[in-house]
């Protein structure tokens, strides 16, 4: 990633612009990968979690019940 340009806003309405520098373009690399490792590991248990929902609907039609009394229970 290319240093990218950080523009601050001081209270008395003065601003600065500058270029990040290595350190910060490195941090803000590590933070996108972690953002993408932590949003991986959620998707993933939500699809475990949707799985665990359907699998228990599939066993109470198994059991007899209408798709609604199913959907009702595992609410």
């Amino acid at each position: 990633m290319e240093p990218y340009p950080i523009t601050t806003i001081y209270p008395d309405g003065r601003t600065e612009t500058r270029m990040a520098t290595p350190e910060e373009v490195a941090q803000r690399e590590a933070d996108i990968a972690e953002a993408a490792r932590v949003k991986a590991e959620q998707d993933a248990w939500l699809a475990e979690q949707q799985a665990k929902r359907q699998s228990a609907i599939d066993k109470l039609k198994a059991l007899g019940l209408t798709e609604e009394e199913a959907l009702a229970i595992v609410k």
